[in-house]
């Protein structure tokens, strides 16, 4: 199992870094679809993510994006150290999550390939990019996620859901059920 969740974050991670590379200086500042953040955050938010987790999985120390850091740079050098530390970490581990400690390929196949997923479409959206997100990963994610609605919704996690309009095809429906306005 823990081959497929490899794959399937190294795919996802391949999109989002495909918009990042594809933003443009002056676009980092555009407002993105996530409350007060703009695109850079979105950037910042899923580095952050993966820079904790390499750093557990490979034994080392996150390296936080400084307000000031190139954020293509510093979004790279998260990518690196996450990918590091899949390639050579025990995914068998237990990692700090947002709802306490999980085994770290259950965190990864979750949360941070929905978490990279929904924000590759942030992203995009913010800067005027690809919105066109991976049919078999939005799929799976509305599947996983639909269930746990009650508990997406607690305080800090994802806002009100949006109503999908009729016949809306699955990657609307999976924005609108995480609260984006499609």
């Amino acid at each position: 199992m823990s081959n497929e969740v490899i794959q399937r974050v190294t795919g996802l991670l391949q999109g989002f870094d495909a918009r990042v590379r594809a933003t443009d200086s002056s676009a980092w500042g555009n407002q993105s679809p996530c409350g007060d953040w703009t695109a850079r955050d979105v950037v910042v938010h899923v580095a952050n993510n993966l820079s904790r987790i390499g750093a557990v999985l490979s034994s080392g120390a996150p390296v936080e994006v400084a307000a000031d850091a190139d954020i293509a740079a510093a979004w790279s050098s998260a990518q690196a150290q996450f990918i590091a530390g899949l390639s050579t970490g025990d995914l068998s581990q237990n990692v700090p999550g947002p709802f306490g400690p999980m085994p770290a390929e259950q965190l990864i196949g979750r949360l941070i390939c929905n978490d990279v997923l929904v924000h590759t479409w942030d992203l995009a959206r913010a800067v005027g990019g690809d919105e066109s997100l991976d049919q078999g990963a939005v799929e799976g994610a509305l599947s996983g996620l639909l269930p746990l609605d009650a508990m997406l919704r607690q305080p800090g996690v994802f806002g009100a859901k949006v109503e999908a309009p009729a016949g809306a095809d699955a990657q609307t429906q999976l924005l609108c059920f995480l609260g984006r306005q499609v």
